[in-house]
């Protein structure tokens, strides 16, 4: 058979992808230092409560943001921004991960806060778009995903430094099926974008006394790409006398993480994007799971805070959308408080949600009407920070 046709016409499509993943690597060298947010007049907060259950966890954590920051809310220097239109039927509408008009909304925020979205999966009943999040990390450049988790008294204090905008996740929705026979995805990593997370994973160690920060990738097997994140990985690493530098496998790392002996070692990592994304999600669970997890979204001009669980439509079918917990997104405030300078508030709310969901747990979300809804929830933890305040 001749496959001259099939080859000429993948190789256009390769092309084109090629060019656009260079011009990124142009952009991302053209960009300036991070936002500096103690230097800003007013801070937009922007609301965006995606889809499923969403937009009723989202509220709550907005409640909570509101009463943390009444003062310079109600001086103008806090401004928050709704915006509502990230829903599936939105996009599918659109066609297009992110609508033009919402894309142009989130782009007049200084900060976002994100409720989870739906992404389609073959055999639902939505075409391919991609998820609003992977596209909302390349067209903000939000490279960084950070996700701590801390248990005390396991002396498990983790944080992960995700790379958000390349690796396998960078062309997802661009791969194609080369005839009946062939399909092809890619995987992508540059320089420039493996610097900037690896730096920020060191940056981040020597700024909070970290001693350690460990790279987990799959280089013995993806040696183009993830090998090319490890020799990068001991290049920089050289930079920052006194911080151990280690690597695992992806592989043996998750086996690691449930190792009571050697799961107490590992204090910063880092990661390309789906090593990252399996990782953070099994760390996630000795806390409680994802349902318990925020995250952080970190570019120089643009940050976003997110859950890290689902949008989890059918609780919302069933008619428990209010049941629903917003812990997640309530430990993402936390991320987001402290990345806009407000330290204070973000330790007062971290112990608040700590009494809530881990020593005191007088009110329980069990996604149910046999625990409390998340508004219920809400007023707690908005009621155990009064008592923090106070003393009690």
């Amino acid at each position: 058979m001749d496959y001259t046709k099939i080859i000429q016409d993948a190789q256009e499509k390769f092309g084109k992808l090629l060019y656009d993943q260079l011009m990124r690597v142009e952009r991302i060298n053209a960009q300036k230092d991070f936002a500096n947010y103690s230097e800003m007049d007013k801070i937009t907060i922007g609301i965006c409560g995606g889809d499923g259950i969403g937009p009723a966890i989202t509220s709550q954590a907005e409640r909570i943001m509101k009463y943390l920051l009444a003062d310079d809310f109600n001086k103008g220097r806090i401004i928050f921004k709704d915006i509502d239109g990230l829903t599936i039927e939105n996009r599918v509408k659109a066609n297009k991960a992110i609508p033009d008009d919402v894309l142009s909304e989130l782009k007049e925020c200084d900060v976002i806060l994100k409720g989870p979205t739906t992404t389609p999966r073959a055999g639902d009943p939505w075409p391919n778009i991609e998820s609003a999040n992977v596209a909302m990390r390349k067209e903000l450049d939000l490279f960084a995903n950070v996700r701590p988790v801390k248990i005390p008294d396991q002396g498990i204090d983790w944080t992960f430094y995700r790379e958000n905008t390349e690796g396998a996740y960078a062309l997802g929705s661009n791969g194609f099926h080369v005839n009946d026979d062939l399909s092809v995805d890619f995987t992508v990593t540059t320089t420039e974008g493996t610097e900037r997370i690896i730096r920020a994973a060191f940056d981040y160690a020597v700024k909070n006394g970290k001693t350690r920060v460990t790279a987990v990738t799959k280089a013995n097997i993806i040696k183009a790409t993830d090998g090319k994140f490890l020799k990068i990985f001991y290049e920089i690493a050289k930079e920052y006398e006194g911080i151990t530098a280690d690597d695992w496998y992806i592989d043996i790392m998750t086996a690691k993480l449930i190792d009571e002996n050697r799961r107490k070692d590992f204090q910063v990592v880092v990661l390309p994007n789906l090593c990252g994304d399996i990782i953070t999600d099994e760390a996630a669970e000795f806390q409680g799971g994802v349902g318990t997890a925020g995250s952080a979204n970190i570019g120089k001009k643009y940050a976003m805070f997110e859950a890290i669980h689902g949008s989890a439509p059918r609780m919302v079918t069933e008619g428990r959308a209010k049941y629903a917990d917003p812990s997640s997104i309530i430990r993402a405030v936390v991320l987001l408080l402290s990345h806009i300078g407000y330290q204070k508030e973000s330790v007062l709310l971290e112990k608040a949600l700590d009494i809530c969901t881990v020593t005191e747990k007088k009110y329980v979300i069990t996604g149910r009407d046999t625990g409390v809804t998340n508004e219920e929830f809400a007023n707690y933890v908005m009621d155990t920070i009064s008592n923090l305040k106070e003393g009690k």
